[in-house]
């Protein structure tokens, strides 16, 4: 069956002497494997189209659990920026590393690949890439079924004094529960404020957000030890970005 949908590049991988497969997120349907013959020579006329990030419309041949195979395709946007600076691109790579190995075969939707997509331009637009990762980490959560109570106290429901988050019992802690993870971290009034407000926050609405770097980094805390705990994966991209980090780069 002949398909065409608009897709984001989520992973492209040589195939053979002038081949390359594509991991492409659409909205209808869902992650798909897809086969551009010819893409790594030079002047193929599908060697820019299935570049990472890339966002464009796409026509290819698939049948029911086969991998795709490429007619056509056209750029809408070609995220060239995204590619060409480092610190983008190693933030780039952990959204489409993220939507890539956490969805299946023919499984996403359409809010997700908004997010996505909306994703990508933030970061391209200069928004603050670790908030936007932090929102798109969250959207993961709940495509996992693992999204973690922030707006009440995990243990016992209380909604004010809310001063630490668990990752380990998954969710934030009221002050008189914190003695029940000896390890929960302590988090402000700023990082509360964010985590209660990234479930259900539109990545297409985010604004040029102003957040503390105290606050960034409760946030970060919090959020990757969630993500190690409850999701299990190393991420390549992410690990890249803490090197990054920890270099100072």
């Amino acid at each position: 069956m002949l398909r065409s949908v608009q897709g984001i590049v989520l992973r492209s991988m040589d195939y053979g002497e002038g081949n390359k497969i594509i991991s492409l997120f659409t909205p209808e349907l869902g992650k798909v494997g897809v086969m551009a013959r010819g893409a790594k020579k030079v002047k193929s006329r599908h060697a820019a189209v299935t570049q990472l990030f890339t966002y464009g419309d796409f026509v290819f041949f698939k049948t029911r659990g086969q991998m795709g195979s490429l007619n056509s395709a056209e750029i809408i946007e070609a995220h060239h920026a995204l590619r060409e600076d480092l610190h983008m691109s190693a933030h780039a790579s952990y959204l489409a590393e993220m939507t890539d190995r956490m969805l299946g075969d023919e499984e996403g939707s359409t809010y997700l690949f908004e997010q996505l997509k909306a994703g990508l331009m933030a970061i391209e637009e200069g928004k603050d890439m670790q908030i936007v990762v932090h929102l798109y980490e969250m959207k993961m959560f709940e495509l996992a079924g693992y999204l973690p109570v922030t707006d009440a106290c995990v243990s016992c429901g209380e909604t004010s004094d809310i001063t630490h988050f668990s990752p380990a019992m998954g969710g934030t802690l009221c002050n008189r529960c914190r003695y029940k993870d000896t390890v929960a971290i302590r988090v402000g009034e700023g990082a509360l404020k964010l985590l209660k407000l990234f479930p259900r926050m539109d990545m297409r609405r985010l604004g040029a957000v102003q957040v503390k770097d105290e606050t960034k980094a409760q946030l970060k805390t919090c959020m990757r030890t969630y993500m190690d705990i409850h999701i299990g994966v190393k991420w390549k991209s992410r690990d890249f970005i803490e090197q990054m980090e920890k270099y100072n780069i």
